[in-house]
């Protein structure tokens, strides 16, 4: 969990403070205003959890200019739903970065508060993302979770790539805290399929399906 939290902390404290400038000399150039359409993404990821229930995990995003809104369902815990409002900062053109501070309400077999940030980086065909968020359970305070994703990827052409990712959940029960994979993805338009294998070579490995769609 260690090793997760400072991989993802690394990434946003490093490009915080330039992210901030860039957007406010963004918005003070075109007058605080923009003419940014909405763009939208629908994911499912599909568990295979071995000796587990399989289930899937549905999130929809809303982006306009700086805005973010967030749906998601099964993530936090199974059964278990979260609403998301976050601000999208940007900056870089060779080097690409992108930071949303984001803020959700959980509800369902976990009820909660939860601080949390959406990363991503690119450079050329080179791709980190981190995704962590902590929940404050006000049912049960001991409960209280921090989550995470972690993911480099690598793009040899524009219609597949592969990597490495690592994930802290407790929506399953895992051999290790901290789950540690591999993945092979492949991209057509605005679809992207990529398939997550965790600890792989285990007795109980887990293999994540994953489906997203740009409009």
């Amino acid at each position: 969990m260690r090793q997760v939290r400072q991989f993802g902390a690394l990434l946003v404290l490093g490009a915080l403070a330039g992210l901030t400038q860039a957007q406010t000399t963004k918005a003070a150039a075109s007058g605080g205003r923009s003419a940014d359409k909405w763009s939208y993404t629908i994911s499912v990821d599909g568990y295979l959890v071995e000796n587990q229930i399989s289930y899937g995990s549905p999130v929809f995003t809303a982006d306009r200019d700086w805005l973010h809104l967030e749906a998601r369902y099964n993530y936090e815990d199974q059964q278990t739903g979260s609403l998301w409002a976050g601000y999208n900062f940007s900056a870089g053109n060779k080097v690409n970065v992108e930071l949303t501070p984001i803020f959700g309400v959980v509800f369902g077999n976990v009820t909660g508060v939860a601080p949390g940030y959406e990363f991503s980086l690119t450079y050329k065909k080179l791709g980190a993302t981190s995704d962590g968020e902590y929940v404050f359970d006000t049912e049960h305070s001991k409960q209280s979770f921090y989550y995470s994703w972690d993911e480099l990827t690598y793009a040899p052409e524009k219609w597949c790539h592969f990597g490495f990712a690592a994930q802290r959940t407790k929506a399953y029960h895992a051999a290790f805290e901290v789950q540690r994979g591999g993945s092979l993805g492949f991209a057509y338009r605005n679809l992207d399929y990529t398939t997550y294998v965790f600890d792989a070579g285990m007795s109980t490995p887990t293999i994540v399906l994953a489906l997203t769609y740009k409009f």
